[in-house]
C-alpha cells in the first residue's frame, strides 16, 4: 500500500522562512537551512522549498540558499518560486531540487508544463494552484495569491494534467494560515479530477487535521504545511505515529 506522505514547506523571502495567514502578514520565522536539516532528520518524507516573492517581484529564484538547502536535505526536494522557462528547471535541479514546481510561469505559459515535461520527465513537474472561493467557483490565482486569474481552477488542473504535471498541490487561499483543518470541499472537488498525486496545502492547526484529510479523503496523496511544524506545534514524528494508530499507511523512521 502506498504510505501517506508528510511534507513541511519552507516559505523563503529575502533568505529568511515566513509564514502569515491567508497570504498576507508574513513574519520571518528562521533559517531555511536550519529547519531543512532539522525536517531531514526528523521524519519528513519530502520538503517544498518556494521563493514566494520571485514571481511577483519578477526575479529569479535565491539560488544560493536553495543549493546550501539542498546540501542538507536527505529527503524529496520540491522547489517554486520564479519559475519562467526551461532554464529556470535547469538551474534548480542543477542546485540539487528533485522536483520544480510551477505556478504562476505556467499560466503566463501553459506551454511550459508540456516542454518541461518532455525534457524532465513528468515526475519532475509539480503544478502547485493557487485557489479561492469567487463566486461559488473555485478561482487559480497568481503571483503568491496576489492576483486573480479568472481561471476555473478545476478547468486549469485538468490542462496541467493532460499536459504532463505529474503532481498537484493544491494551495486553499481560504483555509491558509488559519488552523481550522484543510480545505475537504475543495480538495474532494480537485481528487475527482486528478489522475495524478494530489497534495494538500492550506489549514492544517492540529494532528487531527492530518487524520481527517486522509480518512475523508483517501485519495489525497501526502499534507503539507508550514506553521504548526515550524513552531514545533505539531511533531512530525507524533503525528505519524497517530496516523499509524489510526490505519493509515504511512513511512515510521526508527529513532
Amino acid at each position: 500500500m502506498i504510505t501517506k506522505r508528510i511534507i513541511p514547506c519552507l516559505d523563503v523571502r529575502d533568505g529568511r522562512v515566513v509564514k502569515g495567514t491567508n497570504f498576507e502578514g508574513l513574519k520571518e520565522i528562521a533559517s531555511p537551512v536550519e529547519l531543512a536539516k532539522h525536517y531531514s532528520a526528523c521524519g519528513a518524507d519530502e520538503l517544498v522549498f518556494y521563493d514566494i516573492t520571485a514571481s511577483a517581484e519578477g526575479r529569479d529564484l535565491f539560488t544560493d540558499v536553495l543549493r546550501k538547502t539542498a546540501e542538507n536535505v536527505f529527503i524529496p526536494l520540491t522547489v517554486g518560486g520564479g519559475i519562467r522557462d526551461l532554464d529556470d528547471f535547469d538551474r534548480v535541479l542543477k542546485c540539487g531540487a528533485d522536483k520544480v514546481s510551477v505556478n504562476s510561469g505556467a499560466i503566463r505559459d501553459p506551454s511550459l508544463i508540456g516542454r518541461a515535461a518532455k525534457r524532465y520527465g513528468d515526475q519532475c513537474v509539480v503544478l502547485s494552484v493557487d485557489a479561492k472561493r469567487i463566486g461559488g467557483k473555485y478561482r487559480v490565482f497568481a503571483k503568491g495569491g496576489r492576483e486573480d486569474t479568472g481561471l476555473d481552477a478545476l478547468d486549469w488542473i485538468r490542462r496541467g494534467i493532460d499536459a504532463g504535471a505529474g503532481e498537484i498541490v493544491l494551495n486553499s487561499i481560504d483555509t491558509d494560515g488559519v488552523k481550522r483543518g484543510f480545505d475537504l470541499e475543495m480538495l474532494r472537488a480537485v481528487t475527482e479530477v486528478s489522475s495524478v498525486p494530489v497534495i494538500a496545502s492550506g489549514g492544517a492547526g492540529s494532528i487531527r487535521d492530518f487524520i481527517t484529510l486522509f480518512q475523508t479523503l483517501p485519495r489525497v496523496d501526502a499534507g503539507l504545511a508550514a506553521s504548526i511544524f515550524h513552531y514545533g506545534e505539531v511533531s512530525i514524528a507524533e503525528l505519524k505515529r497517530e496516523m499509524q494508530k489510526n490505519e493509515i499507511p504511512v513511512r515510521i523512521v526508527k529513532e
